[in-house]
């Protein structure tokens, strides 16, 4: 058993278990999730068409609705996003 103490800068700034799930990135892509989420429940396209037209896989659009942020790029709710604002912008 190890009788050393974590140093004060290990203490403040733990390691990160995944790197690249920064903060600011995990706030921006939950925040297009629930819109994305709020849009696709007042759009008139169904989730294939959705996925369709943004050029995404289906896939990506069920784990969107189940809450699997982690498997969602931050590029790929932009893309969501545009395509479901623009389908409901009227002309």
């Amino acid at each position: 058993m190890s009788t050393a103490s974590p140093s004060n800068a290990e203490i403040l700034d733990p390691p990160r278990r995944c790197p690249d799930l920064d903060v600011r990135d995990l706030e921006q892509r939950t925040r297009l999730m629930r819109i994305i989420t709020r849009l696709i429940a007042v759009s008139d396209l169904g989730n294939r068409e959705i996925a369709r037209r943004a050029g995404l896989p289906m896939q990506k659009i069920s784990d969107l609705l189940a809450g699997r942020l982690e498997q969602l790029t931050l590029d790929e709710l932009q893309a969501l996003r545009s395509t479901i604002d623009h389908e409901l912008t009227p002309p």
